[in-house]
C-alpha cells in the first residue's frame, strides 16, 4: 500500500521536543495525572490503590459499559452499545475510512484539514476530490462547490469540525444541508469532531446525531486535554458501528484497563474540565488577537473557540524555511502551513499555558522584524 507522508505528524516527530515555546499544538494544555484525578478531590495515591490490585488483562474490548453510557451521553440520539473505544480519534478516523472505504470508490473532502481524511482513502484505491476551504470565505466550506463535487458514486464525504488547522465551525444548518446532499446518493459523512467548540455560539451539532449515515469520530485528546491517554470512539448507528466491529478487531483489541478507568474519571468530571478550558480559551484567544492587531506581518481569522488557529504569514520565504529558522534561533515552534498543503501559513497552538504563548509570540514579532 502506498501512501504519503503524513505531513504535520512527521513536522512534530522531528521538531517539537527541541521547542523552547512550543506554540504549534492543537490540544488545550495537558492536564497533569495530579490535576486530572484531583478533580473531584481524590488524591492520586489513592486513586491507584484503588486500582492496585486490578489485573492488568484486556479489560473491556469496545470499552467498559460505563465509558460507553459516558460518551453517549455526549450526544442527543446515539446509543451506548454504538459507541466504539479507539486509539484516539485517529484510530477512530483509521477504522471509519478503514471499514468502508474500497478501490474504486469516490469521496469527497475538504481541504485543508487532518491529512487521515483524504490520503488513506487514496491509499485504499479511492479518488479523492477536494472543496477548498479560502481564507477569503473565513475558511467556510462552499456549499455550492461541495454539491458539484458529489457525484452518482460518492461513498463519503470526509469533514472536520471545528476545522484543524482554521478552526472554523460547520454549524447546524450547514450540516443539515450536507446531510440533503449525501442522501440522495447515499453517500456515508464522516466527520472528525475532536475539536468541538468550547461555546455555545454557533449551533454546533454532531454528525451521528443527524444522519443514519453519519460517522463523528471523536477524542479526549483535545477539548479535554488529556491526549496522553490515548482514547478515542466513534458513535454511530447501530448498523454501521455493527460493520465496525469486524474492522475493529484488525485495528485494536482495547484500550487498556488503566486508559478506560482515566476516561472514565474525566467523563466523569468533564464539566470542571470544560468549565478551565473555556477560560484558557477565551483568555488566550483575547490575547492572540490582540497579537494579530499589532502584528503588520500576520492575519488571522479567528478560530470558533477551539484550540487550533491558522495565521497568515507576510514573510518573503517559504513558510516551510521560516519555521525551521524560527525554532533554530529563538525557540518557537509553530507548523509550517505546507504540512497543510497552504504555504505562507502556520498553525498557532495559542492554548498552552498563558506565560508561554506570551513569550512565544514576542519572539515571533521580533523574528519577523528582520523582514521590515
Amino acid at each position: 500500500m502506498q501512501i504519503a507522508n503524513f505531513g504535520v505528524e512527521e513536522w512534530l516527530n522531528t521538531w517539537e521536543k527541541k521547542a523552547k515555546y512550543d506554540i504549534s499544538q492543537s490540544s488545550i494544555e495537558a492536564l497533569t495525572l495530579e490535576e486530572l484525578i484531583g478533580l473531584d478531590g481524590t488524591s492520586v495515591r489513592d486513586y491507584f490503590e484503588g486500582l492496585g490490585k486490578r489485573a492488568l488483562d484486556y479489560g473491556w474490548i469496545e470499552g467498559s459499559n460505563e465509558f460507553k453510557e459516558l460518551v453517549a451521553s455526549l450526544y442527543q440520539t446515539v446509543q451506548s452499545e454504538n459507541i466504539l473505544q479507539t486509539n484516539g480519534a485517529t484510530g477512530a478516523n483509521l477504522l471509519a475510512l478503514f471499514a468502508l472505504i474500497e478501490p474504486g470508490d469516490h469521496v469527497v473532502s475538504m481541504l485543508p484539514t487532518y491529512q487521515q481524511l483524504y490520503d488513506i482513502p487514496k491509499s485504499l484505491g479511492a479518488s479523492v476530490d477536494f472543496v477548498e476551504l479560502r481564507e477569503e470565505d473565513q475558511w467556510q466550506l462552499d456549499l455550492d462547490v461541495l454539491k458539484a463535487k458529489i457525484q452518482p458514486n460518492t461513498k463519503m464525504i470526509c469533514l472536520n469540525s471545528a476545522n484543524n488547522p482554521t478552526g472554523t465551525l460547520l454549524d447546524k444548518a450547514t450540516m443539515s444541508a450536507i446531510v440533503d446532499m449525501a442522501q440522495v446518493v447515499g453517500a456515508y459523512i464522516v466527520v472528525d469532531e475532536v475539536y468541538a467548540p468550547l461555546t455555545d455560539e454557533g449551533e454546533f451539532v454532531s454528525i451521528a446525531d443527524l444522519y443514519e449515515k453519519g460517522i463523528a469520530t471523536n477524542s479526549l485528546s483535545k477539548t479535554y486535554s488529556i491526549p496522553g491517554i490515548r482514547i478515542g470512539w466513534t458513535a454511530s448507528s447501530s448498523e454501521v458501528a455493527e460493520l465496525f466491529r469486524k474492522y475493529r478487531d484488525y485495528t485494536m483489541i482495547c484500550g487498556g484497563v488503566v486508559a478506560d478507568e482515566l476516561a472514565i474519571h474525566a467523563l466523569k468530571n468533564k464539566d470542571k474540565i470544560l468549565k478551565r478550558n473555556k477560560k484558557i480559551v477565551a483568555d488566550n484567544l483575547a490575547i492572540l488577537k490582540e497579537w494579530v492587531e499589532q502584528e503588520p506581518r500576520v492575519s488571522l481569522v479567528s478560530p470558533h473557540y477551539v484550540s487550533t488557529s491558522f495565521i497568515k504569514l507576510d514573510i518573503p520565504q517559504d513558510d516551510h524555511s521560516f519555521c525551521i529558522e524560527l525554532l533554530e534561533e529563538t525557540g518557537v515552534l509553530l507548523v509550517p502551513g505546507t504540512a497543510f498543503d497552504l504555504p505562507q501559513h502556520a498553525r498557532l497552538g495559542y492554548c498552552c499555558r498563558e506565560e508561554n504563548l506570551r513569550k512565544g509570540l514576542e519572539l515571533l514579532s521580533e523574528y519577523l522584524r528582520r523582514f521590515d
